[in-house]
């Protein structure tokens, strides 16, 4: 298939009217009388809008520094701690006592595969990092993963989550948002089934099609009526030369993208419009918020092919995980089989990518989980971006999510005396499930 080709030729014909635009723009500098007349902001607004809406947007940096730990400011530097390929395992390390920071919980981000970055969780880091270990898994644009790394499918995703539960060694706190929910449980359902002592403490899981059965949406009802033939013949093409991935097959992030794009494309029309308007107008701080956003939401990284066909079979077309009928590499994933680590679900009250109660169904599902480890809260006035990111977010789910996971975090509980804290901190943090905490339960009342 040469979608990836048309594309690219259509990047390289618009090249000449981009730089078109940005002769005109420089033509029209502060120095210039013109510029500062209606005419003139006119057109620099124009030539922005057009160049940033036929621009390619490289992979966004995560850009944090600093964060306040204790009422400190403290310097925060990312390090890479465990790799394979297609993922790379990033912790934001913040300059502070080991002491202090064996009593913070370890917390996984585990960023959705499903064409955006991972910075896209930036605002998630930001609002975890002054009480939390916080790791993110940084997942790799597959048009940048030479062939000879090999395939990367569900099953892949999969023995990577292990792969990560294992590093910590059972010391770590997941939250999953949207995607990745369907392969966390798995992870720990296959873990489980082995007694493997690394399963994580707590799963957090944030907008994720668990069950797309209920409450179906859009996506949910586009998938089900194609079925995974039609995804395979019409979405899945081959990245061109000169990327070093060429020649792989993927499902392009520009057409994940147009899809997101077209489910709201009069509100994003309308942003475009009022980007114009803030230009003319002299709006910096406006301008800057739209700069902001659709910096971080245009960038895109494709997927590789069979990941997303059998994701797309798996989950949206068969519903192998709710109706007991998913297997990893021949192995069965039995939800009922979860039951040491603490479940919480979030939804959104209008997420229109997944509906609710889709993700509220792990509950049902994790049987072995003791009801009284077992929460759920639907956030009300947010969408699918907002169970993540934004003000609400910041002020309704977080403070939920840090109080479940310091109930149900040794380390971190607040009803342990302060000689248990120090005998703690002095303890290694990975892989540690101290004896002398075996059978203490921690309850969580939802607020």
């Amino acid at each position: 298939m040469l979608l990836y080709h048309w594309y690219e030729l259509g990047q390289a014909a618009f090249r000449p009217a981009r730089a078109a635009a940005g002769s005109c723009r420089l033509f029209f500098n502060p120095f210039n009388p013109l510029t500062h007349t209606a005419v003139g902001r006119s057109a620099v607004a124009a030539c922005e809008v057009f160049e940033r809406a036929t621009r390619r947007y490289d992979k966004p940096d995560f850009g944090i520094t600093r964060t306040r730990v204790d009422g400190q400011s403290v310097k925060v530097s990312e390090e890479v701690v465990w790799q394979t390929p297609f993922c790379r395992l990033l912790h934001f390390k913040r300059d502070i006592d080991p002491a202090l920071a064996a009593q913070h919980p370890r917390l996984l981000l585990v960023a959705p595969m499903s064409g955006h970055f991972a910075t896209l969780l930036r605002g998630t880091v930001e609002t975890f990092l002054p009480e939390h270990e916080v790791y993110i898994t940084d997942w790799q644009d597959a048009r940048n993963v030479p062939q000879i790394a090999g395939s990367f499918d569900l099953d892949d995703y999969i023995d990577t989550m292990v792969g990560m539960f294992r590093f910590f060694g059972g010391d770590v706190h997941v939250f999953a948002v949207c995607q990745p929910s369907v392969p966390v449980l798995a992870a720990t359902a296959l873990m489980e089934a082995e007694d493997d002592p690394a399963v994580p403490l707590t799963l957090v899981l944030a907008g994720g099609p668990v069950d797309t059965r209920i409450n179906r949406t859009v996506v949910n009802t586009l998938a089900e009526k194609r079925g995974t033939d039609w995804f395979r013949r019409n979405v899945i093409t081959n990245v061109p030369w000169p990327c070093p991935g060429r020649g792989r097959q993927v499902y392009p992030g520009f057409l994940q993208l147009s899809g997101f794009m077209t489910m709201n494309l009069d509100r994003h029309m309308q942003a475009q419009k009022d980007m114009f308007l803030h230009l003319v107008h002299g709006d910096g701080d406006s301008a800057d918020k739209h700069r902001e956003f659709y910096d971080e939401y245009l960038a895109v990284m494709d997927l590789t092919a069979e990941f997303y066909l059998q994701t797309v079979d798996t989950v949206f077309v068969q519903h192998l995980m709710p109706r007991g009928l998913m297997t990893s590499r021949g192995r069965p994933v039995d939800l009922a089989a979860i039951r040491r680590p603490a479940l919480m679900t979030v939804e959104g009250e209008k997420d229109d990518i997944t509906g609710t109660g889709q993700c509220r169904a792990a509950l049902d599902l994790c049987t072995g989980i003791p009801p009284e480890q077992k929460i759920h809260f639907e956030c009300p006035k947010v969408g699918h971006y907002g169970v993540f990111n934004g003000s609400r977010f910041r002020t309704e789910i977080a403070p939920r999510m840090a109080k479940f996971m310091r109930a149900h975090d040794p380390c971190a509980a607040s009803d342990l005396t302060i000689a248990q804290l120090e005998h703690m901190a002095t303890m290694p943090r990975r892989g540690r499930r101290p004896q002398e905490f075996e059978g203490l339960a921690f309850s969580f009342a939802a607020e």
